[in-house]
This record gives structure tokens, sequence and C-alpha cells, in this order.
């Protein structure tokens, strides 16, 4: 869901200035129309071969940018919706020189399916999104089998999907709809959840799931390399 969100002088102040070197297609704030995107060539963007990771739903961007820092030897982009969010991390993003981080600005699913080639990532990280926890809300959620599928049809053989979540409804419905993906393997076996945190850094949404008691689900899914 696209969010407007209150943003300050200083996120915002960041996106001007920023999003020409980091960004990837139109700003937050632009007026392209849809379908004007072209898909998105890794070695003219970082200037080098090495893995992709796509994180959706970044937030502030603690993950994505402690994960940029520790694997300098990977790619990340961040897709996100929440323009303050974006401005608070292009701000830290510029301030700390990392160079291995990309924003997108839009809906994940159109970015997947439009600004990615199929086979192409290492990595789809998906923490914490929206439980969206009414029922008449479910179907706002972004793990629906449409999506997973089109995930795991851009992630390389031996490619991941890593996910959490502190809302035990959505950790069920997650953990089904990757399992019957065919093209994916849970890697912690069969109905089973990862013995978490999968490939990240604590974030402000699993310490307030902590502060409530909720118990934070990981999610590992992996699909499989040909096999002779």
């Amino acid at each position: 869901m696209l969010r407007a969100g209150r943003i300050t002088p200083g996120q915002k102040r960041a996106i001007e200035r920023h999003w020409p070197r980091y960004g990837l297609g139109p700003p937050p704030d632009s007026q392209v129309p849809r379908g004007e995107f072209r898909v998105i060539e890794p070695v003219v963007e970082f200037g080098r071969r090495a893995p992709l990771v796509v994180e959706i739903g970044f937030g502030r961007g603690d993950a994505l940018l402690d994960a940029a820092a520790e694997f300098s030897d990977r790619d990340f982009i961040g897709i996100e919706v929440h323009a303050p969010g974006i401005g608070y991390l292009l701000a830290r993003v510029h301030d700390r020189g990392i160079e291995n981080v990309r924003v997108l600005f839009g809906d994940a699913r159109e970015a997947l399916g439009q600004r990615f080639r199929a086979g192409s990532l290492e990595e789809v990280r998906i923490f914490f999104p929206d439980p969206w926890p009414k029922a008449r809300h479910f179907k706002r959620r972004l793990v629906q089998p449409g999506f997973a599928a089109l995930a795991a049809s851009r992630l390389r053989p031996g490619g991941r999907i890593l996910a959490a979540t502190d809302d035990e409804g959505y950790a069920m419905q997650m953990l089904s709809v990757f399992e019957a993906v065919d093209s994916l393997a849970n890697v912690a076996g069969s109905g089973a959840f990862w013995p978490g945190p999968s490939g990240r850094s604590h974030t402000r949404f699993e310490e307030r799931g902590h502060r409530l008691g909720s118990t934070i689900r990981d999610l590992r899914f992996e699909r499989p390399r040909a096999t002779e």
C-alpha cells in the first residue's frame, strides 16, 4: 500500500540531494506515469558483477544498512513505499559512504515483475511486513500465492527467500504459501520455521515484538540447484 506519511524537512532534503545517486527510477514525489520503467541492469547501476539482494519494505532501513555494511561483496536494492523511511535511509547511506545500496520507490509486486529479470537475484528479504491483522484485510498482505511464485521466479538456483514476522497468524500463512511453491524448498524442513534470526540484524519492529511478548518467526526458503 502506497503511504505518504509525515516527512521531516531533513528526510525530504535527503531525498532531493541523494536520490540521483542512490535512487532507481522516479523518486517518491515524481509524477512519472506507471509503465515507463526499465529493467534494472545491476552491472550498470553498481559498476560490477556481484550477488544481488532485494529487501522489500525496509522501513527505516536498519537491517538493510547493516547487511550492506557487513557484506560489501553483495549489492542491495531496497523497495519501499514510505517516503520518510526512504529519506532516513538515504541520509545514513550517504553519511556512512556505503556504495552497495540502491533504493526503489513503489509497489513490490510491480517492481519484482517489471524491474528484475528471472533468475537474477541471490536473495529476497521480507522482514516484518505489515500483518494486516483484521480478517477482512488479509487480502492486503504481501505474501500471497501469486507474489510467492513471482519472488521465487526471480531467484537464481541456490537463491533464497528470507522472511520474518511477529504475527503468528501471518507466520503460518507465509509458511503455507511458500511451501506451496514447487520451486522452493523449506531449508528448516517441512512445516518448520528457521531457528531465527536468518540473515538479518535486530530491528525496531523485533524489539517492539519482544516488549509485547510476541514470538518472532523466521522463514528461510531456497530455490534448489539443478541436480544431474
